[in-house]
């Protein structure tokens, strides 16, 4: 089987949670808006840490520390946006480098211009987050396991 063939994608995210609140990127792609941890897809020759400190750098524009892993996909999920692929997602607890620093919104899809690749993020104060600030199923579970205060897995 080459590497085309492969049936799965790896997308690494990160769960920064600062003064009680949690960081998500609300993000434009596929003429679809989104909301979602930090993160993406893990390349070629990546490990996931590495992965996802290089999304950071490019989504945060930040350094950040790995601290635990907390999660990484236990059922079939399809992706949405690649057919015939099978998603595999894994969550780190991290910490940012310098959080008074990051450029956020206080409000939801607040780009300067929409279109293909825009992005903004912004803090959710934990007392607000329920599943449905984030778009995918995945991400959803997550946001289930920190409500109930898991530690991840």
């Amino acid at each position: 089987m080459t590497l085309k063939q492969q049936p799965f994608i790896i997308r690494v995210y990160g769960l920064a949670i600062h003064d009680q609140r949690i960081l998500v990127c609300d993000e434009y792609w596929f003429d679809t808006l989104m909301t979602k941890f930090p993160g993406g897809g893990m390349e070629y020759g990546e490990g996931t840490i590495d992965c996802l400190r290089r999304e950071c750098m490019e989504e945060l524009g930040q350094q950040v520390e790995v601290l635990s892993h907390f999660y990484t996909t236990d059922f079939f999920q399809a992706t949405r946006f690649i057919a015939d692929k099978q998603l595999i997602s894994i969550y780190y607890r991290i910490a940012l480098s310098d959080p008074a620093a990051l450029a956020v919104s206080d409000e939801a899809y607040d780009f300067y211009e929409k279109k293909e690749g825009a992005i903004r993020c912004r803090w959710i104060p934990m007392n607000d987050l329920n599943q449905d600030s984030v778009t995918f199923p995945i991400d959803r579970k997550v946001v289930a396991m920190l409500l109930e205060g898991k530690q991840g897995v």
